[in-house]
């Protein structure tokens, strides 16, 4: 599932999105979460956008269709029974998740089993128990079935534009950058680029060599036995690696990383389409195309052109 399916939820007025703020009210998670929404609620028409507290969720009977629970990574854990009926609150929205520090909390809680989950890597060596029961993933935010997930802090901004383009379209996006000053969205194709040193570096150094070589080698891609060998891992072994702690073969989590520097390309230089695909390991067009379309869901002429076109 991608974040364009969220566009659908538009088509059903009135759109009730719901915030609930378990954090500090200044912090960079929050905010950088509900000012773009606040925004693009003016400027759009039919959206209800409730912004409550956990005990006010608690002890409301609303419905909603897209709910988040948002927390900062300092902020306290909720009172079991407390964070019990906000965790079932949320649930009961057709999209749910959490920002920030909530992204562990819904893990800890046993509701994101099997789901992938982009989770601050400051909190990263928190997370021993519960890497049986959700998928961590380096990006800065995702989408799983109904669950939604950011790191927070300046990726909120970056997950909060997705979303409003997402429900709102792309000219309400557009106006929303113009008023907040920001030139460029990060996509949920992007990693934290600490994550995986943070989380992997001491405890699986085979793993980020393995991820280093790869970014080292995008316009000439390595196979995935060179990796192997080069590492001093068996295939097998290394694919048990990427699987266990990334949710992904080497081949499909190289593919990825090349398609995103391909895609930065695309938005951040003049260089060709073709030129942007030899750079990114690519020689055949149709096979640059495709694979970019099944990731991002758009040609990479789609994607310098609609860019183009907001700018």
């Amino acid at each position: 599932m991608s974040f364009s399916d969220l566009t659908r939820l538009a088509q059903e007025p009135p759109l009730r999105l719901l915030l609930v703020n378990a954090g500090e009210a200044d912090s960079l998670s929050w905010s950088g979460l509900a000012q773009p929404l606040r925004l693009a609620q003016r400027l759009a028409d039919k959206c209800q956008l409730d912004i409550l507290t956990p005990e006010q969720l608690a002890a409301s009977t609303g419905n909603w269709q897209l709910a988040l629970l948002v927390a900062d990574e300092h902020a306290p854990r909720l009172a079991p029974e407390l964070a019990r009926t906000v965790i079932e609150r949320l649930r009961a929205a057709e999209y749910w998740g959490g920002v920030g520090a909530a992204v562990l909390w819904l893990a800890e809680a046993g509701v994101a089993g099997g789901v992938r989950i982009a989770l601050p890597w400051a909190l990263y060596a928190e997370t021993e128990d519960i890497t049986e029961r959700a998928i961590l993933t380096p990006h800065l935010f995702a989408i799983d079935g109904r669950q939604l997930s950011c790191c927070g802090g300046a990726a909120s901004i970056d997950f909060s534009l997705t979303l409003v383009e997402s429900l709102f379209g792309a000219q309400v996006q557009a106006e929303v950058k113009e008023a907040l000053c920001v030139e460029k969205v990060r996509g949920p194709e992007e990693r934290q680029r600490v994550a995986l040193q943070a989380r992997f570096g001491a405890l699986q150094p085979k793993l980020s060599e393995a991820v280093q070589l790869m970014e080292a080698n995008i316009e000439e891609p390595l196979s995935t036995d060179d990796i192997a060998n080069l590492v001093g891992l068996s295939r097998r072994q290394l694919e048990r690696l990427f699987k266990q702690y990334l949710g992904s073969l080497p081949s499909r989590y190289y593919l990825e990383l090349r398609l995103q520097r391909a895609r930065q390309l695309l938005l951040d230089t003049n260089h060709s389409i073709v030129q942007v695909g030899l750079m990114c390991g690519f020689s055949s067009g149709s096979h640059f195309s495709t694979a970019f379309g099944t990731l991002f869901g758009n040609t990479p002429r789609e994607e310098r052109q609609r860019r183009l076109a907001t700018r």
